[in-house]
């Protein structure tokens, strides 16, 4: 085929491939529904923006911000927490409560300040267990520099609860002149990931003990407030953040390239993987760019701060590994595309199926 016989090929199928967006076709609900990939985006379109669509939800980012008529500006998050086992390598369910959402709130750029707390509780369910999770959330609010105000809690039916679930709501105080978003992006910023991909996904997975491979993982969990207060005195530009957990780094990419209309170029020789992790996913065939972080930040910074952006999150222990992972490019317009190791590219698409249910 001549080579421009080639070209038009490539540029269909990448056309066909952005028309792809995500449809709701289940009748039932499946895990793969709760994964954050494909089946989460068609339900959350087609159930829930339909029934709630509202200014402040549109942007289905981490958090929604609201501005409040004195002129200040929170940010408002929730979360669920349903991980299984409830204890694992470097973190518990209690952790992961106050985490989760305490990142949420910092993804927009915003100091998290507050939470709340309920506990759904199967009946039968040990109270020196609930005590020891309790312990974990209060420590870890203390570390993330928030108070717990408010909860509830439920008891159902044995059975009906997997033992328990936890949902913590979060706001944090927005700084004046300080915005985020994927308006703000532009082609030549830079991506930048603060740390190792897949860390959480793996030990959680790991830890079940469904498999006989044993290694050496654990996961992540951590607040990132202070993290992003560093970046943000090194990069005040700081264009958009998330964090990636459920879907990985290339669901949450995907997520950017549609909300921007731009190209994510991503260098997989850059993307830094724990050799451990790494071994993990190759054996069990899964692709550590669909695996989740919990204490990790993905940022776009505009080129002239990306140094600066790197040494400030280098500084902080939680970012020592953080590198500059690809760039954003005007075209191929809304997709994510990947610089392979062999020297070719591929298309990243966001996470399908659910090759790691109940990790958050």
């Amino acid at each position: 085929m001549p080579a421009d016989g080639r070209e038009a090929e490539v540029l269909e199928r990448i056309e066909a491939f952005r028309r792809r967006r995500p449809r709701l076709k289940d009748e039932i609900i499946t895990l793969a529904h709760g994964a954050g990939g494909k089946s989460s985006a068609a339900l959350v379109d087609a159930v829930f923006l339909e029934a709630f669509a509202n200014d402040a939800l549109a942007p289905l980012a981490d958090a929604a911000r609201l501005d409040l008529p004195g002129g200040d500006r929170l940010a408002f998050s929730t979360d669920s927490f349903v991980v299984r086992p409830r204890f694992f390598p470097g973190g518990s369910i209690g952790h992961l409560a106050v985490h989760g959402t305490v990142n949420d709130v910092a993804m927009l750029g915003a100091r998290p300040r507050w939470l709340s707390a309920a506990f759904v509780l199967e009946e039968g369910f040990a109270v020196a267990e609930l005590r020891d999770i309790v312990a974990d959330m209060a420590e870890a609010a203390r570390a993330a520099g928030v108070t717990i105000v408010a909860g509830d809690t439920k008891v159902v039916d044995r059975g009906a609860a997997d033992g328990l679930y936890i949902t913590t709501a979060g706001v944090g105080q927005i700084p004046p002149g300080r915005t985020v978003g994927p308006e703000l992006v532009r082609p030549g910023d830079v991506v930048i990931l603060s740390g190792t991909l897949a860390d959480h996904g793996m030990a959680v997975m790991l830890a079940r003990g469904d498999l006989t491979l044993e290694a050496d993982i654990r996961s992540d969990t951590a607040p990132l407030g202070d993290l992003v207060e560093a970046l943000f005195a090194a990069a005040p530009s700081t264009r958009w953040l998330r964090d990636p957990t459920r879907g990985g780094l290339g669901t949450v990419c995907n997520e950017l390239a549609r909300a921007t209309n731009l190209a994510v170029v991503l260098d997989e020789a850059l993307l830094p993987v724990d050799p451990a992790v790494a071994g993990a996913c190759e054996l069990l065939g899964i692709d550590p760019l669909y695996v989740a972080n919990e204490g990790k930040l993905v940022a776009v910074v505009a080129p002239d701060e990306a140094d600066a952006a790197l040494d400030a999150l280098r500084a902080d222990p939680l970012g020592h590994a953080a590198t500059a992972i690809g760039e954003i490019k005007a075209d191929p317009e809304g997709i994510v595309v990947l610089l392979t190791t062999f020297g070719g590219t591929r298309i990243v698409d966001m996470l399908v199926g659910d090759p790691l249910p109940r990790i958050c």
